[in-house]
Parts: C-alpha cells; sequence; structure tokens
C-alpha cells in the first residue's frame, strides 16, 4: 500500500472540524501527493482523454457493449481494483490514490456512474462483509471488472426509507437455499451486471444481503429506464419470483444487513462527491474556452464582469469541495495507518476506521453535487441558445448533473444525517460538542465587546477571524435548537437541515484555509488565487451562515427572546467583507489565463 505523502496528517475525530482549529500541517491537499499517486491521477486522466471522452456518443447512445468493455478497459490498468484486497486480485490502495482514480475519470457523467457504482457500493460489500470463500469466488473478477457488479436496494415504496423494504426471503426446509420474492427499482449497471448485492427481510422481518449471481432462476432483470440524465449509464428494476439464491451467498449475518447498506453508503457518498470535483472541473474548463472564444461588442464574453462572476463563483466552490475531498481522503488513510498490524487487514476494521468520517463524507456529497450543479447551470448560461440545444456538451451537463442530488441518500436525508449523526455522537459522549456549545452560551450572555470578527495584517488573518466567527454562529445556532427542542430536535426538518448547511460551510471553509495557509508558506505560485478564492468563501459562508442561523433562531423562539437571540447573532456575526467584485475579477483572470481551473 502507498504512504501517504505527509506522516503529520491528522488521523481527526469525525466532526472535530466545528470545535478545534487545525494546523495546516495536520492536513492533506492535493499539493502533497506523492510521486507514485501523481502518476496514478495521470493514469486515470489519460484513460479519460483517450478511452471515456471519444466514445461519448456511443455510450450516450447506449451502442452495445461499450460501457462493458470500457470498465474492462480500465480493469486491465487496475483502475477497478483499487480498493480490492492483493489476495483477491486486487492493488489495495490507499483511499487517496483510490479518490485520484474517481476525480480524473469523472469527466462524463454516464461513464463515472457506472465505473463508481461498480467499484463503490457493488464490491464494497463484498470487500467488507463477505467470507473468505464468497471473496475468492467473486472479487478477481470485480476487480478486472470481468464481472460488473450492481446494488439493489431501492423499491418503489421504500427509497429514502430504506428499512422499509418488501422484498421477501424465505429459508427452505433443507436448509440450502433462501427464496426471493419482490422488486428492485433503478439499479445503476443493472443491465450489464454478472453479480448483484441485494437486500431482503429474511420472513418479512430480518434486513439482510444476499449475492445473486445475473443467471439464477426467478431473477428477471427489467428493461432500461429512459432516464432525464445520465442516459448512457444502464438503470433497469430487478424482478425476484421465487429466485432461489444458496444459502453460502448470505452476505454477513442475517438481520445486519442495515449495516452493509449504510456502512457502504458512506464510502458511495464520499466518492460521488470525488466525482463532482472532476466532473465540475472538466465542466468549467468547458465554460472558460467557449467564453474566450464567443465575440460580443468587439471582444471575448470572457472579458465581462458578469461572466468573469460565472467562472469564479464555479472555481471557487471547486475549490473548496476539491480540498474537503482530499483532506476527508487523508484522514481516512492516517485513520487506517493506525490500526494494530492484526487489524490491518481486518475488512471489518478497515470499514470502521472509514465510518469514522461519516458527517464529513455527507457533507461533501451535498457540497460538491450542488457546486456541480451551480457549474452546469452557469455553462448553460455562458453559452446561450447553444447551451439549450442538443448539439453541445451544455445540454447533457446539465442534464446529467440533476441525479447528483437524488442517489447516495438524497441531499435532503443527507442534511439530516449530518446535525443527527452530530448530535448522536455529542449525546453518548464521542464528541465534546455539548460542553462547546455550554461554553459558548456561557460567553455569549457576557456583556458584548464589538470588536470585529477577524484580525488585520497577515494574509488570511482575516479568513481565519471569519472562520472563528463562523464556529461561533454555528454552534450557537445548535445551542439555542438543542435547549428549545431537546430530544425532539430530529423532528424538526427544517431546522435540522439549516444547521447542516452552517456546518458544512465551517467544514468547507477551514478546508480551504488550511489549503491557502500552506501553499502561501510554501511561497507555490497558485498561492495567490487559492488565498483569493479562499476570501471569496469566506464572505459567501458567513452570510449562507447567518441566514440559515436566522431561520433556526426565529423557529425557536419569539418576542424578547428572540430579539437577544437575534443581537447576539449579530454581535457573533460581525465582520468586515471584502470587495467581492475585485476578488471575483481576480480568480476569472487567473482561470482565463491558465483556460481551466487553476490549481
Amino acid at each position: 500500500m502507498p504512504t501517504l505523502s505527509s506522516s503529520s496528517v491528522l488521523a481527526a475525530t469525525g466532526g472535530s472540524f466545528l470545535l478545534e482549529i487545525r494546523d495546516p500541517s495536520d492536513v492533506l491537499t492535493p499539493e502533497d501527493l506523492t510521486e507514485e499517486q501523481r502518476q496514478i491521477a495521470a493514469t486515470a486522466a489519460e484513460f479519460a482523454r483517450e478511452e471515456i471522452l471519444p466514445a461519448a456518443a456511443d455510450i450516450e447512445t447506449k451502442k452495445p457493449g461499450v460501457v462493458k468493455a470500457l470498465l474492462r478497459k480500465a480493469g486491465e490498468l487496475g483502475l477497478t481494483s483499487v480498493d480490492v484486497p492483493e489476495e483477491y486480485g486486487g492493488m489495495g490502495l490507499d483511499k487517496v490514490s483510490s479518490t485520484l482514480i474517481t476525480d480524473h475519470l469523472s469527466v462524463l457523467a454516464s461513464f463515472s456512474t457506472a465505473f463508481g457504482a461498480h467499484i463503490g457500493i457493488a464490491t464494497l460489500p463484498l470487500v467488507w462483509y463477505g467470507t473468505p470463500e464468497q471473496k475468492q469466488r467473486y472479487l478477481p473478477r470485480l476487480a478486472t471488472a470481468e464481472c460488473v457488479g450492481a446494488y439493489g436496494l431501492s423499491e418503489a415504496s421504500s427509497g429514502s426509507d430504506a428499512m422499509n423494504i418488501r422484498t421477501r426471503a424465505t429459508l427452505t426446509a433443507d436448509g440450502t437455499h433462501y427464496v426471493l420474492n419482490g422488486e428492485k427499482m433503478w439499479i445503476t449497471n443493472g443491465g450489464i451486471a454478472g453479480l448483484y448485492t441485494v437486500f431482503a427481510k429474511i420472513d418479512g422481518e430480518k434486513f439482510s444481503a444476499f449475492l445473486i449471481e445475473r443467471d439464477t432462476p426467478g431473477l428477471t432483470v427489467g428493461a432500461e429506464e429512459h432516464k432525464l440524465g445520465i442516459r448512457g449509464s444502464s438503470t433497469c428494476p430487478l424482478v425476484l419470483q421465487d429466485c432461489k439464491v444458496p444459502a453460502a451467498n448470505l452476505l454477513g449475518e442475517p438481520g445486519k444487513g442495515h449495516h452493509i447498506a449504510f456502512n457502504v453508503l458512506n464510502m458511495g457518498r464520499f466518492k460521488l462527491g470525488v466525482a463532482c470535483v472532476g466532473g465540475a472541473r472538466h465542466t468549467l474548463a468547458e465554460m472558460i474556452h467557449y467564453a474566450k472564444q464567443r465575440m460580443a461588442f468587439g471582444k471575448p464574453i470572457a472579458e465581462f464582469g458578469l461572466i468573469q462572476r460565472k467562472i469564479s463563483a464555479g472555481a471557487t466552490r471547486l475549490f473548496a469541495t476539491e480540498s474537503m475531498a482530499y483532506r476527508t481522503a487523508g484522514m481516512m488513510d492516517a485513520n487506517l495507518a493506525q490500526l494494530a498490524p492484526g487489524q490491518a487487514h481486518d475488512a471489518r476494521a478497515i470499514q470502521r476506521s472509514i465510518e469514522e468520517y461519516a458527517v464529513e463524507c455527507s457533507i461533501l456529497k451535498i457540497y460538491g453535487s450542488e457546486m456541480l450543479a451551480l457549474i452546469a447551470d452557469e455553462l448553460v448560461a455562458t453559452m446561450g441558445g447553444y447551451g439549450y440545444v442538443e448539439d453541445y456538451p451544455a445540454e447533457r451537463t446539465y442534464r446529467d448533473a440533476r441525479i447528483n442530488r437524488i442517489f447516495e441518500g438524497t441531499n435532503e436525508i443527507n442534511r439530516l444525517i449530518i446535525t443527527g449523526w452530530l448530535m448522536k455522537r455529542a449525546m453518548n459522549g464521542q464528541l465534546p460538542l455539548l460542553g462547546a456549545i455550554k461554553k459558548l452560551m456561557d460567553e455569549v450572555m457576557q456583556p458584548p465587546s464589538f470588536g470585529s470578527a477577524e484580525s488585520a495584517g497577515e494574509p488570511l488573518e482575516r479568513e481565519a477571524g471569519v472562520l472563528a466567527a463562523l464556529r461561533k454562529v454555528t454552534l450557537f445556532a445548535a445551542g439555542v435548537a438543542s435547549q428549545r427542542y431537546m430530544t425532539e430536535l430530529q423532528d424538526q426538518q427544517e431546522v435540522m437541515a439549516d444547521l447542516a448547511d452552517m456546518i458544512g460551510q465551517v467544514f468547507a471553509l477551514e478546508s480551504a484555509l488550511v489549503r491557502a495557509q500552506k501553499l502561501a508558506a510554501a511561497r507555490k505560485s497558485s498561492a495567490e488565487v487559492a488565498a483569493v478564492m479562499t476570501a471569496l468563501l469566506a464572505d459567501e459562508g458567513m452570510a449562507l451562515a447567518e441566514q440559515a442561523a436566522r431561520r433556526v433562531l426565529a423557529a425557536c423562539g419569539e418576542g424578547d427572546e428572540l430579539s437577544t437571540q437575534l443581537a447576539i447573532l449579530r454581535r457573533l456575526a460581525r465582520f468586515t467583507p471584502a470587495d467581492t467584485v475585485a476578488l471575483s475579477r481576480t480568480v476569472a483572470r487567473h482561470c482565463i489565463t491558465a483556460e481551466k481551473y487553476p490549481l
């Protein structure tokens, strides 16, 4: 397994970014990659450029065999075996290398969807929960993509409500088989897969997982769905009618399938956020290229301020997403490196180490999918009428981006997960969140000192000050909500979602800030644009958080109590805004000069 590029990367407690200040040396950034990792990224990028993009038309029209053949070619390069242990034919690489592959392959959503489902939710359940016999039988062929995998959880009546599945499994009298009956919906890779991980309830009660081969009697793959976007990926229903599955193909323990379903989705969410980084980088480059070529009023439209604002907004949020993605991958690897020698190859221990960062994965999924949606929308706007017709890629990109906010848990569900996960950890003592909230609540009841929320002087000090204020605003809103609703907070979905957005802004800004600080300390040429993008994120993050906090406070109080809380919020959120017009133009200039995302 390749080693981390920096031994000082901190295996921080999941969610601790909300409470603790990070030193830049604690955090992995894309600039810290080893030479081996850079070569892996270059291999993935070359495959995307030479194999995926030239086949885009055939992929989108579902020309038979194209996606499957591309997956097989990727397998020959080792790109599909990154997370499979070496003893089962995989490469067993670190999570940073795995992240790089997903990032740089994600130039066409239809293919990246098929690829991501295969290496992630279709393969990881077997890696983490399979018996040695199951792994030996299936993992070598999954590792090379000789056999494509699919994951069957959703049903027509149970999308987000996954535990409410109706598919039943009954053990035969002789104990040799389970008989499954039910129907699964929206199965990615459904039409090309050879192995399905399918969830059912044994005797209608015990939520469990089963490995089902394509030619199993009683399993029928339905017709391809005609989708709004990602049209080149296969999406089919699965019909199970007296489908006899060998008892040996039960994955994990009976009644423990929810552990498999939910834990594998953490990695699925992470990888989806990473795929959004790759897709956004490619889309932003298309926007910049068109803006430089398109003439209006005697000059390229890239010279107009409102076009530059579109470029800058996309690049800035991409910077934040990319920074969060590699920071999270670095924490995963650092946490895995702490496993005892006897656990280093223990799939369950590995899975638990990754689960530590469930909240970071959900934040990345939300922020990344919404970032890509923004850039896709602005690409259409930049191209005008050309962006709205099928002859140009903007139209496809716009349609493709919508699904990212739906699968791997809708963004609404993930917002509830973020706040609920942190509150649960706080209640069981795994995260000292309640103590931090109490300390802040005591502090804000003291007479106000109307100092600015940021320091002045050194580069990025203002942004560090805004981050500190943003943390306080978030903790204050969480404290008010906790006091108002206590254990019933989970029933207040709007409040939970607003808190999640504030929490996400803290993680995004800090990830960008420590990366910009690290670049500045190393005197990298990209330090200027990183600092400017961080400044933009600071202003945007505080504006979004203050607005969300106002909604939370208004939902939790009224009258004099609300007035007092709003006064405290105004005090906590005080900061001097930057000249975002000038900052935006600076970021756009760097992008236009580079003709792409500038980092």
